[in-house]
C-alpha cells in the first residue's frame, strides 16, 4: 500500500512510540499528584516535552498550552477571546478557506454571540490579497485568523506580513499552522506579531489526540485575557483544565525534537520526491492531468492534481488497494471541497481533483521511478 495522505495524518515515528511507552506502563502517575516517584517523573517528562515544543517554535515554554489538537486550540482562541474583547468590538476576519474548525466556529459565533465575520476571498492558488485584508479592517475588529498553509492546495500565506498588519491596527492575530510544522521554519521570535498559533502532533509524525495552542505573553509576562474553553483544575497555567495525557505530551515533545533536527533534510527529501512524482504523473497521464498549484509558495510535498474526465471518488475507490490519497480535507471528504470552490474551481474541476501529500520518511522510488 502506497500512503500519500500525510496532510490528513502521519504515521508515528518509532522514536516517538518508544519515548511514549514508559509513560503508559511504568510512569503512569498524575503529574499533579503529591506522591514523589510517579508524580515527579511525569512532571519532569511534561516539562521536557514542553521545552522541546518551545524550541521548535522558538518561544517560551510557558507560552505552550497543551490541548487535544488543532480543533480544540482553534475553538479555544476564537471563543475565549470574544467576551473579554466585546467592549472593544465584535468583528473577526478569517479567510474563506480556513479549516472547518475555524469556519464552523466563527459561524457559531455569528449565530450565537452577535459576532460579525468577514470571510476574505482567495485567488486560484488559495492566497488572500493583502489589500482585501487591509480594506476589511474596522474599528470593531478584534481578531484576524489566517491559516499559515492550506491543507488542500498547500498554499502558504505571507504570515509575517499579515500578522504585522494586524498589530499595526492593534488587533490580535491567530494562525492555524497545522499543515506547515516540520516543513516550514515556524520561528515565533522572528514572527513576533503572531499572538496565537494552533497545531496538532499527528501532522508531523507524533500521536493523535495532542496539540498545542501557543499564547504569547506580553512584555510584563502576562497572558492576554482569554476565557478557558475547558474549566477545571489549574492545569496548563490555569488556561486548560483536565488531567494531562503525559504519554501523548511526551510523544509530541519527541516529534517536535525530531522535526527541528530533521527539518532541512526533510524539506529537501519532500521537494525531490514531489518533483519525481510530478514527472511520473506527466509521463503516465500526459494531457489528461492539470496541476492546480505548482507555485513556489507551497508546502513541500503537497500536490493537487486534476485528472480530466475521472471522478475523484471513483478513482480513489478503484485504487484503494494500492494507493491512499484524498479528494480534499479529511474532515469533509464526503462533500465537494469548499476550499477549491472558494478558489474559483468549477464543480466539475473539483470532482476531478485529488490531493497527494508525501512523507519525508517514506520511500516512493518504486512508484515514481522514471524510466
Amino acid at each position: 500500500m502506497l500512503y500519500m495522505d500525510n496532510a490528513a495524518t502521519t504515521k508515528i515515528l518509532p522514536e516517538v512510540y518508544n519515548e511514549m511507552l514508559p509513560y503508559l506502563k511504568e510512569y503512569f502517575g498524575n503529574p499533579n499528584s503529591m506522591y514523589y516517584f510517579q508524580a515527579e517523573k511525569t512532571k519532569e517528562a511534561v516539562a521536557e516535552a514542553r521545552n522541546n515544543v518551545a524550541k521548535l517554535f522558538n518561544c517560551l515554554p510557558e507560552e505552550i498550552i497543551f490541548t487535544s489538537g488543532s480543533t480544540e486550540s482553534n475553538n479555544m482562541v476564537l471563543k475565549g477571546l470574544i467576551r473579554p474583547l466585546k467592549k472593544k468590538g465584535n468583528h473577526i476576519i478569517v479567510s474563506s478557506i480556513e479549516h472547518s474548525s475555524i469556519i464552523n466556529t466563527v459561524k457559531y459565533l455569528e449565530n450565537n454571540e452577535d459576532i460579525e465575520v468577514t470571510y476574505l476571498p482567495v485567488n486560484k492558488e488559495g492566497l488572500i490579497d493583502i489589500n482585501d485584508l487591509i480594506e476589511s479592517i474596522k474599528s470593531s475588529t478584534i481578531l484576524i485568523s489566517i491559516m499559515w498553509g492550506n491543507n488542500e492546495l498547500g498554499s502558504i500565506n505571507d504570515i509575517k506580513k499579515i500578522s504585522e498588519i494586524a498589530h499595526e491596527n492593534d488587533i490580535y492575530f491567530h494562525t492555524d499552522a497545522t499543515q506547515v510544522i516540520g516543513k516550514v521554519n515556524v520561528d515565533l521570535d522572528y514572527n513576533s506579531c503572531i499572538d496565537f498559533l494552533s497545531c496538532s502532533a499527528h501532522k508531523f509524525y507524533g500521536p493523535k489526540g495532542i496539540g498545542i495552542l501557543f499564547i504569547r505573553k506580553d512584555i510584563n509576562g502576562f497572558y492576554p485575557d482569554i476565557i478557558p474553553l475547558l474549566h477545571g483544575g489549574e492545569q496548563e497555567f490555569g488556561l486548560r483544565g483536565g488531567t494531562l495525557p503525559v504519554h501523548q505530551i511526551v510523544g509530541m515533545g519527541k516529534a517536535s525534537q525530531i522535526a527541528l533536527t530533521d527539518m532541512e533534510k526533510n524539506i529537501k527529501i519532500l521537494k525531490d520526491s514531489e518533483k519525481k512524482l510530478v514527472e511520473r504523473l506527466k509521463i503516465v497521464f500526459g494531457d489528461k492531468i492539470i496541476f492546480n498549484n505548482l507555485n513556489n509558495y507551497r508546502i513541500p510535498g503537497v500536490i493537487s492534481v486534476r485528472f480530466i474526465g475521472f471522478n475523484n471518488q471513483l478513482f480513489l475507490k478503484n485504487a484503494s488497494s494500492i494507493l491512499s490519497a484524498s479528494s480534499g480535507s479529511a474532515c469533509s471528504n464526503a462533500k465537494p471541497s469548499y476550499v477549491l470552490k472558494s478558489c474559483g474551481f468549477s464543480d466539475k474541476e473539483i470532482r476531478e481533483t485529488i490531493r497527494f501529500s508525501l512523507s519525508a520518511y517514506d520511500d516512493y522510488n518504486d512508484f515514481i521511478e522514471i524510466e
